[in-house]
């Protein structure tokens, strides 16, 4: 196994931010194409109709909370493996979630509807840094945020890969650092969530042990940090 690098704040602000330089998580849906060695064309070549798109639209109609747990990688250029994280993830809408990463460094990612929280355990460090408009544009926000699809993405296709069907979204606006999100449901379940950024790394999420729609207080996306934890950044 790849001994993954702590993931700083710039690199987990990719989907959080529209243009973040030297950022270095990002995501593509590469099923096929890292199974099979094909092109992210034939990866991405629709072979019947698909309900990917209206999947993505009945999870952001109907879901306020998500719970999963999640086996993250991120991929270089030529597809090697270059991190491997697991953790669990809770949201809530609008504006509210928790990535815990457990392995192999200690994290906590959360949003409290205001500001986002980056602390890492090991470090005895947390980074805060606002939360404005611009991230109802970014793939984070776009599952736990409250505004319209389509004000920030552009639906290019459905399509069915894997035993998943997936929406491939692209961003409105050019000053980004990704170019492309894909969405992967099962049965009408968000399963997967991979991005292609703009240096060609890829890194694709996979949730399991999904919960939907289960009560959760607004009291668990809140983060004080620990006595003596240095704390980097300001708030709104």
């Amino acid at each position: 196994m790849v001994a993954c690098k702590r993931m700083d704040s710039e690199r987990f602000l990719l989907l959080l931010r529209p243009a973040i330089e030297n950022c270095f998580l990002a995501l593509l849906l590469c099923g096929p194409m890292l199974t099979s060695g094909g092109t992210a064309a034939q990866a991405l070549e629709p072979a019947v109709p698909a309900a990917g798109a209206d999947h993505l639209r009945r999870f952001l109609d109907e879901t306020l909370t998500f719970q999963a747990t999640f086996e993250q990688q991120l991929l270089g250029p030529g597809r090697e493996v270059i991190e491997r994280a697991t953790g669990t993830l809770s949201l809530k809408r609008p504006n509210r979630f928790l990535w815990s990463y457990d392995a192999p460094v200690e994290q906590l990612v959360v949003a409290d509807g205001s500001d986002l929280w980056i602390y890492d355990v090991e470090l005895a460090q947390a980074t805060v840094t606002p939360l404005d408009d611009t991230v109802s544009v970014t793939p984070a926000m776009l599952l736990s945020g409250n505004k319209p699809l389509e004000d920030g993405f552009e639906i290019l296709e459905s399509f069915d890969a894997d035993d998943l069907s997936w929406v491939r979204l692209v961003p409105k606006t050019q000053d980004t650092d990704f170019q492309e999100v894909l969405i992967g449901f099962r049965v009408g379940m968000l399963a997967s969530l991979r991005l292609l950024d703009s240096l060609n790394q890829v890194t694709s999420i996979e949730f399991m042990n999904v919960e939907l729609n289960r009560e959760l207080d607004d009291s668990a996306f809140e983060f004080t940090p620990p006595p003596g934890v240095d704390v980097i950044g300001g708030r709104g």
